[in-house]
């Protein structure tokens, strides 16, 4: 999935044609590589994979610490390396930090719950998650806008070749656009980064 569309940066740069849908096309992906870069995030997620945690590695008594942003959860398994794991209830058998908002960062077994997190034979493999692993299932709304802004960025600056960090506007009124990134896509992903 890609944060922005091409049809969302055609009209951010006032484009009609067809002519430069494959580079507006390359240009989005690579936008979408910056912004997560720069965050250490990932913004979206729509199909599950399938993570790990290890038991005294990643454990801390009945919590478990996430080693990327979960948004989404279809399973949660302890003991996951026996042939007969145990699958986690939520809300019966563990809980998710923070519990209103997403991204998930911490689960924690309540303590009602019959189970802990354990594994028969190699730690590393003890838990098994199942999710969305993304800050959100679909890109927050300023996301976007950041993705789309970046990409008319980079897509402008074909048209100048100079190693910049300020716009320039040259004797015949041409405006040649810098190499950083903008300072409002900065802004937007200062609110987003996450320390690692």
């Amino acid at each position: 999935m890609a944060y922005t569309t091409t049809a969302l940066v055609k009209a951010y740069l006032g484009i009609s044609g067809n002519g430069d849908d494959t580079l507006i096309g390359n240009l989005i992906a690579r936008a979408q590589a910056v912004i997560d870069a720069s965050t250490n995030r990932t913004f979206e997620a729509d199909t599950n994979t399938t993570r790990y945690g290890a038991v005294g590695g990643d454990t801390d008594g009945r919590y478990l610490y996430l080693d990327e942003d979960l948004c989404s959860i279809n399973t949660v398994t302890t003991n996951a390396d026996n042939a007969s794991p145990d699958t986690l209830t939520q809300n019966t058998d563990y809980i998710v930090i923070p519990r209103n908002e997403t991204p998930y960062h911490t689960l924690k077994i309540l303590g009602s719950s019959v189970y802990t997190w354990t594994y028969s034979d190699d730690p590393e493999m003890g838990v098994e998650i199942s999710g969305k692993w993304a800050y959100s299932t679909t890109a927050p709304d300023d996301i976007v806008h950041a993705c789309t802004r970046l990409t008319a960025f980079l897509y402008r600056q074909k048209e100048s070749n100079a190693d910049i960090d300020r716009a320039i506007t040259t004797a015949d009124g041409g405006m040649i656009l810098p190499t950083r990134l903008p300072a409002d896509i900065k802004q937007i992903l200062s609110r987003y980064t996450k320390i690692v």
